[in-house]
C-alpha cells in the first residue's frame, strides 16, 4: 500500500535524535506564515490538531498532520520528508540542530491513486 507520507533516512536519523532529547514527536505541514510552508515537529500534543486537519501517516512514528485546505492541494502528492541544512521553522524542534526539515513531493500514478480511494 502506498504511503501519502514517507521520510528519508536523513530525516528519520533525525526524528530519533529529536525523540531522544523531548519523547515522543509530531508533525503538523505549516501553511504558511512565520514560518513558510515546511514540517514542523513537536512534542507530542504540544500543537493542538482538530478538525481541521487531516492525519496523513506517520513518519520514524510520529503522526503526521496538514490542514484540511493544504491537503485538498497536495492530495494528488506522496509528501517526503527530509532535512537539509540551515535553519528551518522558528518553533520547530530541529532548529538547534542546524538542520531543517523539508517537504519533497511527487505526484502518484493512477495505480497508486486508485489504492488510496479503496
Amino acid at each position: 500500500m502506498v504511503e501519502r507520507v514517507t521520510a528519508t533516512k536523513e530525516a528519520l536519523h533525525l526524528i530519533e535524535k529529536l525523540k531522544m532529547e523531548h519523547g515522543d514527536l509530531m508533525f503538523h505541514q505549516s501553511g504558511g506564515c512565520c514560518d513558510g510552508s515546511s514540517p514542523m515537529c513537536y512534542p507530542l500534543h504540544e500543537f493542538r490538531v482538530g478538525e481541521a486537519d487531516v492525519l496523513l501517516g506517520s513518519i520514524g512514528g510520529a503522526p503526521f498532520y496538514m490542514s484540511k485546505d493544504q491537503y485538498d492541494y497536495w492530495k494528488h502528492t506522496q509528501l517526503i520528508i527530509d532535512v537539509v541544512d540551515g535553519r528551518g521553522g522558528m518553533f520547530s524542534l530541529e532548529g538547534p540542530e542546524g538542520k531543517r526539515f523539508l517537504s519533497r513531493s511527487r505526484v502518484f500514478t493512477e495505480n497508486e491513486q486508485l489504492s488510496l480511494k479503496k
